[in-house]
């Protein structure tokens, strides 16, 4: 965790708003434009935590899609680009946080069968070789967006 504090604390202040909370591709169906879906995970918190999610790839594939997304974006509000350091550490909190939502509703009968992986020994020692990535990660500079 103090990875985690020390890249809020490189960040500094941010602004909080209120967020989708899961805003990845899969939860945004278009119908004459965008629908976001399964708000349940709506919170508080800084902006890049909706934007994040909508990358994926390289690094350098996640610079070009943030610079699109911030184009977009910065159309209807503004953004602290100094939250750019907050990917890692986000993306690290996203992957507990699912583990333990996991763990705690394994007692429903529900949960084994949807998540068959999660009671074998693979699932929790590559969790814990992503997490020790993410470790490195958030050592790293944060995601340049190219001009």
């Amino acid at each position: 965790m103090i990875s985690i504090e020390a890249a809020f604390d490189r960040a500094g202040a941010h602004t909080e708003i209120r967020l989708h909370g899961d805003c990845h591709p899969g939860n945004i169906l278009w119908r004459d434009g965008p629908l976001f879906v399964d708000l349940d995970d709506c919170r508080t918190g800084p902006a890049i935590q909706d934007l994040w999610m909508l990358l994926s790839g390289e690094t350098h594939e996640m610079a070009d899609q943030m610079k699109d997304v911030l184009e977009g974006y910065t159309q209807f509000h503004d953004f602290d680009r100094r939250e750019l350091g907050l990917i890692e550490a986000l993306r690290t909190l996203r992957m507990l946080h699912h583990a333990a939502w996991l763990a705690k509703r394994w007692q429903d009968p529900a949960f084994p069968i949807a998540f068959p992986w999660f009671g074998e020994p693979r699932y929790w020692e590559d969790l814990i070789l992503s997490l020790r990535e993410q470790l490195g990660r958030m050592h790293e500079l944060p995601l340049e967006i190219p001009a």
